[in-house]
């Protein structure tokens, strides 16, 4: 991001605490940044879209990732989000006084779900397109997975004066990769029994559910 628009959007942020969003210009903006009205319109499209000018930069920052293709599209995904994440952890003032502004403003909280739900899909569709056949259950299943755990520890860093380092979300995301059966290497797979178990045909199905629970326990 060049230095232009980080003076921007930190005299924005600094405008809508103030004033408040709605009472803040554009004018007002690029007057405590020192640029020009112009200048301001050819960074961003409007106010709102200072406040989500990161999301922008790192969407098409995570869809380049992506698109390179990697050896394990789970992990890819997974190292886009921390990627996003470590961008905001970097500043946390910065981002805690965006937040705050986005709080504060519907208009603002609508918008923050919709640009969620593009990292969903963003993730939902390349995994789609790297593993050809998986299920789309799957693929959507792990995407909204990733992303929920990525804004839960996110909301963390936000709502809290403390620092969250990285390596919480990395334990967070490796939880999602376990669940699904997808982290490399994983230690707990050394330890799994296999159970194997033949019951007959016209068994009922509870009865062979009750069976199998005996077996392996609580």
């Amino acid at each position: 991001m060049t230095d232009t628009r980080t003076a921007v959007i930190a005299a924005a942020l600094d405008l809508f605490a103030e004033q408040g969003f709605e009472a803040t210009s554009v004018e007002q903006i690029a007057r405590a940044a020192g640029v020009s009205r112009s200048t301001f319109f050819r960074q961003f499209g409007g106010k709102d879209d200072v406040v989500f000018a990161d999301h922008e930069l790192l969407l098409d920052r995570a869809r380049a990732r992506l698109d390179k293709g990697h050896d394990d599209p789970w992990a890819a995904v997974c190292e886009a989000s921390l990627e996003v994440y470590r961008h905001f952890a970097a500043d946390p003032d910065l981002a805690r006084r965006r937040y705050a502004v986005v709080r504060g403003v519907p208009a603002l909280r609508d918008r923050e779900i919709v640009t969620v739900f593009r990292y969903e899909r963003l993730f939902d569709e390349y995994l789609r397109r790297a593993l050809p056949g998986l299920d789309p259950v799957d693929a959507v299943g792990f995407a909204a997975a990733v992303t929920a755990v990525h804004n839960h520890v996110l909301r963390r860093l936000l709502r809290g004066p403390k620092r969250v380092p990285a390596t919480t979300l990395v334990r967070a995301l490796d939880g999602v990769r376990r669940r699904y059966g997808v982290l490399a290497d994983d230690p707990a797979d050394e330890t799994d029994e296999v159970v194997v178990a033949v019951f007959p045909r016209r068994m009922p199905a509870a009865e062979v559910t009750r069976r199998l629970r005996g077996k392996l326990g609580p």
